[in-house]
């Protein structure tokens, strides 16, 4: 291997590792969301809140980080990245004694801000090495940013694996505290570092081709760039916004929900390495219509599972469907918008996650309270006053919701025994010498009072509420990926009636040029309109 080879191999396993930290963090926290509920009362909106808050921030951040990589470089921007994963790690671990000493609100702030540091460390990491990776292997951007984004769902795995073993009541190995499981991503975060303090980056391609600010926001005038935009808000909400709650629901529905969540994950992880094949022979817009397809299918096949076989089975379906979606939306900016450069392929990256965080986690959240709730109401309306939450939580201008009270229905469902759990938790602060917090002591109180002699008669239509919950929030998520095929087969014929798709490159002067030279193409470049992309539609 030439020593080129070698340098960029090394500066694609620092990039490969950032992935590699933030799937596993994020794989790692969604089965602590039921630790979270349990422990400190959470709703499924105030999660979905918390979860949503880190992609916010996430995409926020990528804005930011993409409009300075041009002036201070790619190096530095990961470096900063890297003591934030740090930072963020101290902050989230604070939870627990911050829920002993000042509450749940306390925590709330504690949890959201600590996500929100962590993603904002993977911002900062997504905003470098997509334009690096597209810029060191330009001569397959698609190929190599689905290699590239194969970290995601290895981190996936890993926290996955990690949280099936040591997370919770049914860890396989043995249970170990969730802030002892959440901090071992800091071991990828570690070696990305040590490797970005090693290495020298290049320049970007836009700063090589003298290409300015006021060129690269040129690219936004593009009415196809903007329906990218869309679409990649749609992906955002789908991918990221299921993957947040997708353990939590499967959970409900069957009992696995780690493991189907692994599962998923290994599909993802595979398969991105071979989409350099695949989209020779069916291109981008093409493989992204077939995905949506697969997506909405899965979806709609999982809310309907009933059996741990069919929803195995919706779970590959579901898998195959978001493969592809967000590199290859990014592989396509950069084919055709490469004088964007780290701008254009920042602003795709920060809409997605800002559609997770915004729209994705708390939506998802906001369909489980409203469908849980209500189902539970209608059914058995004693119960649900037994374990409605204290107060309402909304989503966007939808009507506000009482949902179910995460702890109070933790307890109930607890496998252990519901009495023998708070026993438990309580004699954990004793035996340690602390004040048991108030509102364990209330939660007591609300047992042995109000719940306790309805123990038997409530668990049934409990667990049906927060399954039902769980299968319509599927349902209705369906409808994003089914919205996206349609606007990926308008772009098919758009561009089939352009005369073909055709990858775009810059020179040395900056200026672009269609790698196949097709007529069309060169006439839409020189008169700045947007026209085909590389292969046939």
């Amino acid at each position: 291997m030439s020593d080129g080879s070698s340098h960029r191999g090394k500066l694609m396993w620092a990039s490969f590792l950032t992935l590699i930290a933030a799937g596993m963090g994020f794989g790692v926290r969604t089965g602590t969301l039921a630790e979270w509920a349990k422990d400190f009362g959470f709703t499924q909106v105030e999660l979905g809140s918390i979860t949503g808050g880190g992609l916010v921030g996430f995409g926020v951040i990528i804005l930011v980080g993409s409009a300075v990589i041009d002036l201070i470089g790619y190096r530095l921007v990961l470096l900063a990245a890297f003591l934030l994963h740090v930072v963020s790690v101290v902050i989230t671990l604070m939870a627990t004694p911050v829920y002993a000493a000042m509450g749940k609100d306390a925590t709330y702030q504690c949890l959201f801000w600590g996500i929100f540091i962590f993603a904002i460390a993977n911002g900062l990491c997504e905003a470098v090495i997509n334009p690096l990776i597209a810029n060191i292997y330009s001569e397959k951007k698609t190929h190599y940013l689905n290699i590239l984004h194969a970290g995601w769902p290895g981190g996936l795995i890993l926290g996955g694996i990690v949280g099936f073993a040591f997370l919770g009541e049914k860890a396989a190995v043995v249970r170990l505290p969730w802030e002892a499981v959440l901090g071992m991503y800091l071991l990828p975060a570690v070696w990305y570092g040590i490797i970005t303090l090693k290495e020298r980056f290049p320049e970007s391609a836009v700063k090589k081709a003298g290409i300015g600010y006021g060129r690269m926001l040129a690219e936004f005038a593009s009415p196809l760039l903007l329906f990218l935009f869309f679409l990649h808000a749609c992906v955002g909400y789908v991918e990221l916004g299921t993957d947040s709650w997708i353990t939590n629901i499967t959970e409900s529905l069957t009992g696995q929900g780690f493991l189907l969540f692994i599962y998923a994950s290994a599909l993802m992880f595979v398969l991105r390495f071979y989409a350099g094949p695949i989209v020779e022979r069916v291109n981008p817009l093409g493989l992204l219509c077939i995905s949506t397809v697969l997506g909405t299918s899965g979806l709609l096949f999982l809310s309907a599972s009933t059996t741990a076989v069919t929803a195995w089975l919706a779970v590959t379906i579901y898998g195959l469907g978001k493969t592809f979606l967000w590199p290859t939306m990014l592989g396509i900016v950069g084919e055709r918008f490469p004088r964007g450069g780290a701008l254009t392929m920042g602003a795709m990256g920060g809409i997605g996650m800002l559609s997770a965080g915004l729209l994705g986690g708390p939506g998802i959240g906001y369909k489980q309270d409203l469908n849980a709730s209500n189902h539970l109401r209608d059914g058995h309306p004693e119960a649900y006053q037994r374990y409605a939450a204290a107060g309402e939580s909304g989503f966007l201008f939808f009507p506000k919701v009482t949902g179910l009270d995460g702890q109070k229905v933790g307890v109930l469902l607890d496998s252990k025994g519901s009495a023998a759990t708070l026993k438990s938790d309580i004699a954990i602060f004793e035996t340690q010498g602390q004040t048991v917090p108030p509102s364990i002591v209330s939660l007591e109180e609300w047992w042995d009072t109000t719940a306790s002699a309805h123990e038997s008669e409530d668990k049934s239509p409990v667990e049906e509420a927060k399954i039902y919950g769980g299968r319509v929030a599927l349902k209705w998520t369906a409808a994003v990926p089914a919205t996206m095929f349609v606007g990926y087969l308008l772009l098919v014929l758009y561009f089939r009636s352009q005369g073909g798709y055709t990858t775009v490159e810059i020179d040395a002067e900056g200026h672009r040029h269609a790698t196949d030279h097709h007529p069309s193409a060169e006439e839409a470049i020189e008169t700045g309109e947007e026209g085909p992309t590389s292969g046939q539609a």
